[in-house]
């Protein structure tokens, strides 16, 4: 006999929360060194190291020049090695020592040139001297190396031997699924970026978030379907897209996930709708919590929300993120490292994430059985139903909410918005009636 699982919960106790930040911690530490790009080894890497936690993870390879849309699946980029060596000889930078020092797709190069002609090669922030910026050259033949502007200008003049032990190649891009099957085909999307190399944050945080999550879920009946896509940010959304274009009607509800790690409060970015069940369930969720957070509106700007939410597809999908891209000084350089990230800040990204899937999971229409006028509630033995449930505080006026607007056309959250009482009140409120006979099972939302 298969043991039925049990109905899903974001209940998590404090050890078992620290637990888990310190579990996604380990997993960013571990992907950390790895050097990833848009395609190539690295991501392949990744993937597999994130199918030794969830098993269910497939890997899929898209040909280079597989036409998606208004783009081409680009050819595979590979690097074995790189290095400046100065005037004497001695190597000045190693791609040995950290991947960023190497911009990413740089074309192969070996040759001698002047400090003059290198410069043109070298970048760094002037305005943070200690750090080495994060540089790419995508979609253009180009190379390059980045250092920190202190080192910059340490450099002799003198002539320097320049080497990019790379390959730019015909190929695949490399991009990861899992599907966690519920009870119906309508599924949660839950997407985040794989390409960048050694930065914590950005974006090795949200993969680690993403595989918590479909640990958790993966041991509980759900109601939902998720769909865990894991790809190079832009180009890999595209061609995901492209590729599932017939099956994007199943999506019900989206989140992106990005930059969840640092300590800073919580940002969540509107679908494009703008009131998609997401975005109210979010809301909710966040206002719920008593900590600062902020919620901005869509901007066609920021991360692969802007493809899901392109206008042809316009899934409901939102953008989760603590403090987003570009708004915290370490985005994009060397200081966006294991010191950055905080397993606190992991764990509370992870129970957010969790609240705000529960709140999917439990919102629906529902429809009063007994509409004309209050029925009576004492002889139904409601009232002894709910005080065994009930945390105290609004538990009559959470059901007579409930029934006055369970007319087929209210969700939960709707509820719960209207009457300003929490959300788990409605819940319960609601479990009550049903068992009451009161209420109908959900009508199609």
């Amino acid at each position: 006999m298969i043991e039925r699982k049990p109905t899903f919960s974001p209940t998590l106790d404090q050890k078992a929360a620290t637990r888990v930040g310190q579990d996604m911690y380990g997993l960013i530490s571990k992907l950390y060194p790895i050097c990833r790009s848009m395609t190539g080894e690295g991501v392949r890497t990744t993937l597999r190291v994130m199918q030794e936690r969830i098993g269910g993870l497939k890997i899929h390879e898209v040909a280079t020049g597989t036409p998606v849309f208004d783009w081409v699946v680009p050819q595979e980029w590979s690097i074995r090695d790189a290095y400046i060596k100065g005037p004497d000889g001695r190597k000045v930078i190693s791609f040995a020592n950290s991947n960023l020092h190497v911009v990413g797709n740089s074309c192969p190069v070996h040759q001698s040139m002047p400090l003059s002609a290198l410069r043109a090669h070298l970048h760094s922030l002037p305005d943070k001297p200690n750090w080495i910026p994060y540089r790419t050259s995508y979609f253009k033949e180009s190379w390059g190396f980045c250092l920190s502007h202190n080192q910059l200008a340490s450099l002799p003049e003198g002539d320097y031997e320049v080497m990019i032990d790379s390959s730019l190649t015909d190929g695949h891009l490399t991009y990861g699924e899992m599907l966690i099957e519920g009870e119906t085909a309508d599924e949660v999307l839950i997407s985040c970026h794989v390409c960048h190399p050694s930065l914590c944050n950005d974006n090795l945080s949200g993969i680690s978030l993403a595989v918590a999550i479909a640990e958790r879920l993966s041991e509980f009946r759900l109601r939902y379907s998720y769909r865990f896509v894991f790809v190079p940010v832009t180009i890999g959304s595209i061609t995901w897209l492209s590729i599932n274009e017939g099956q994007l009607s199943r999506i019900r509800h989206g989140l992106l996930l990005a930059n969840v790690g640092d300590a800073g409060k919580i940002t969540y970015k509107r679908s494009r709708r703008g009131n998609a069940d997401v975005d109210r369930a979010m809301q909710t969720v966040l206002r719920e919590s008593g900590a600062e957070y902020s919620i901005i509106d869509f901007i066609p700007y920021g991360y692969d929300e802007r493809q899901y939410c392109s206008p042809a597809f316009d899934l409901p999908l939102g953008c989760f993120s603590r403090t987003p891209h570009g708004r915290f000084e370490e985005y994009h350089t060397s200081a966006d490292n294991l010191d950055f990230v905080k397993s606190e800040a992991l764990a509370h990204s992870y129970a957010t994430i969790l609240t705000t899937i529960w709140v999917l999971e439990t919102n629906a229409r529902y429809l009063n059985l007994n509409p004309k006028c209050e029925p009576q509630l004492g002889r139904r033995g409601v009232y002894r139903a709910w005080a065994e449930q009930s945390d105290g505080g609004g538990a009559e006026m959470a059901l007579l909410w409930v029934l006055n607007m369970s007319d087929g056309e209210h969700d939960l959250l709707d509820i719960a918005a209207r009457s300003g009482m929490r959300y788990e009140s409605i819940v319960k409120a609601m479990r009550v009636l049903t068992q009451c006979g009161l209420l109908s099972q959900p009508a199609v939302t």
